[in-house]
C-alpha cells in the first residue's frame, strides 16, 4: 500500500482552500449579477451550486451510512443534521486531516502501537478518507465547477464586458478542476495494486489532457450556444442520454441501493458530457477513441456551421481567437491523452497478472469491494 506522505497532506490543504474560496467566489458572483440587475445568470449560478451540494451532500451521507452500519445510530443521526445543513463535506475533511497529520507527521513504529494506532491502520484511514473526498470533488466538479466556467465564458463571448468577478470565477474554475483531476488520480494510483508513483511529470499530463481537451468543449458549446441555444441544449441532452445508457449496459456496481445506483450513473452520464471516465476499468482504447473523435467531429462542425450559417462573423477578432484557441486546445489535449495512456496510465506499470481482469475486471468486484470504496469508482 502506498503510504499517505507529507506531500499528500499539502494537497489534501491545498484542496480545502481552493474548496472554501470556490464558495465565495460563487456567491460573490451571484450577488454581482443579482446587484446588476442579471437576475437569471445569478440564480443559474445559485442553481449550479446547489445541486451539486445536494447530489454530494446525499452520496457523502450514504456512505457514512455504510461504513457505521451496526454502530451507534445517535452518530448517524448527527451526521444526518449536518449533511442536511451541506456541511458533510467539511466532517469528512475533518477525518482526512486527522488520519492525514497522522499518517503524514506523527507515524508510531508497529511494534509497541496499538491497533488503531497501528501505522497501516492509520495510513488506510487516512488514504480511505481522502479517497472519499476526492470522489465527492469530482462530482462537484463536473456538476457545478465545470458548467459555471461554461456559463462565465459564455457571458464574455456573448457581452463582452469584462469584469473582475468573472476572471476570479474562471481562473478559480480552473484551480478547482486542476486540483480535483490531480487529486482524483492520486487517490486512483493508491487503490491500485502494482502501481507506479505519480510523480510530478505525469500529474502534468494528465492535468494538461484533460484541462484542454475540456476547455476545448466549453468553447465548443459555448459557439453552438451563441448561434443558437435550443441547439446546444438538445446536443447536451442528446450526449447525457448516450452517458446514461452507456453506464446502463455496464451494468455498474458501485452503490448497494438501487436508487442511489441510478442516482450514480445520472451523475456519471452528467460528467461524460464534459470528460471521458473508464466506470469499470477495463480496457477503454476503442471507447475513449470514439468519445473523442465524436468531440473533434462536433466541434469542427460547428465551427464549419459558422462559416455556411454566419460567413460575416468569421470577419469578428473573437471569434478568430476563439476558434484558434478551441482548436489548438483539442489538438494539444489529444496529444496529452496518447502521451498520458502510452506513457503514464497505471497499466503501463503493472505485472502482467496485475493488470488482467482480476484487477480491473468483473472477477475481482469481490476484491474491489473488500479494499475500498473507490475500486468501484469511475476509473480512468
Amino acid at each position: 500500500m502506498m503510504k499517505f506522505t507529507k506531500q499528500n497532506f499539502i494537497f489534501l490543504v491545498g484542496g480545502i482552500i481552493i474548496y472554501v474560496v470556490d464558495i465565495g467566489v460563487d456567491f460573490w458572483v451571484a450577488s454581482k449579477y443579482f446587484c446588476q440587475g442579471q437576475y437569471g445568470w445569478g440564480i443559474l449560478i445559485l442553481c449550479f451550486r446547489g445541486l451539486s451540494s445536494l447530489i454530494t451532500q446525499v452520496f457523502s451521507y450514504e456512505w457514512f451510512k455504510n461504513d457505521w452500519e451496526g454502530t451507534d445510530t445517535g452518530k448517524l443521526k448527527w451526521i444526518f443534521l449536518v449533511h442536511l445543513f451541506q456541511c458533510g463535506i467539511f466532517i469528512r475533511y475533518w477525518f482526512a486531516l486527522k488520519y492525514g497529520c497522522q499518517a503524514a507527521f506523527k507515524q508510531k513504529s508497529s511494534g509497541d502501537a496499538s491497533e488503531t494506532d497501528h501505522p497501516n491502520f492509520i495510513q488506510k484511514h487516512a488514504v480511505d478518507a481522502v479517497a472519499d473526498i476526492n470522489m465527492l470533488r469530482v462530482f462537484k466538479t463536473f456538476l457545478e465547477t465545470t458548467p459555471q466556467l461554461f456559463v462565465q465564458i459564455y457571458i464574455l463571448m456573448e457581452h463582452g464586458k469584462n469584469n473582475f468577478c468573472q476572471y476570479a470565477a474562471i481562473i478559480t474554475s480552473f484551480c478547482s478542476i486542476s486540483f480535483s483531476t490531480v487529486d482524483y488520480q492520486i487517490s486512483l494510483r493508491k487503490s491500485l495494486p502494482d502501481k507506479d508513483e505519480f510523480r510530478v511529470l505525469p500529474k502534468l499530463v494528465y492535468v494538461f489532457y484533460k484541462l484542454l481537451t475540456i476547455t476545448s468543449w466549453i468553447l465548443s458549446i459555448s459557439l453552438i450556444t451563441l448561434l443558437n441555444v435550443r441547439s446546444s441544449v438538445v446536443l447536451l441532452i442528446f450526449l447525457w442520454i448516450c452517458g446514461f445508457a452507456w453506464t446502463l449496459k455496464q451494468h455498474t456496481t458501485f452503490c448497494k441501493s438501487k436508487k442511489m445506483e441510478y442516482l450514480y450513473r445520472t451523475v456519471v452520464g452528467i460528467i461524460l458530457i464534459f470528460t471521458f471516465f473508464n466506470i469499470k476499468g477495463r480496457k477503454t482504447k476503442v471507447c475513449i477513441s470514439i468519445y473523442y473523435a465524436t468531440h473533434t467531429i462536433i466541434t469542427l462542425g460547428i465551427l464549419f456551421v459558422y462559416m455556411f450559417w454566419k460567413p460575416s462573423i468569421i470577419k469578428e477578432i473573437h471569434f478568430t481567437i476563439v476558434s484558434i484557441l478551441t482548436i489548438l486546445s483539442l489538438l494539444l489535449g489529444i496529444i496529452f491523452l496518447v502521451v498520458y495512456y502510452r506513457l503514464f496510465h497505471p497499466t503501463a506499470y503493472c505485472r502482467p497478472q496485475a493488470c488482467s481482469d482480476e484487477v480491473d475486471g468483473q472477477a475481482g468486484q469481490k476484491d474491489r469491494v473488500e479494499t475500498g470504496r473507490f475500486q468501484n469508482f469511475i476509473m480512468q
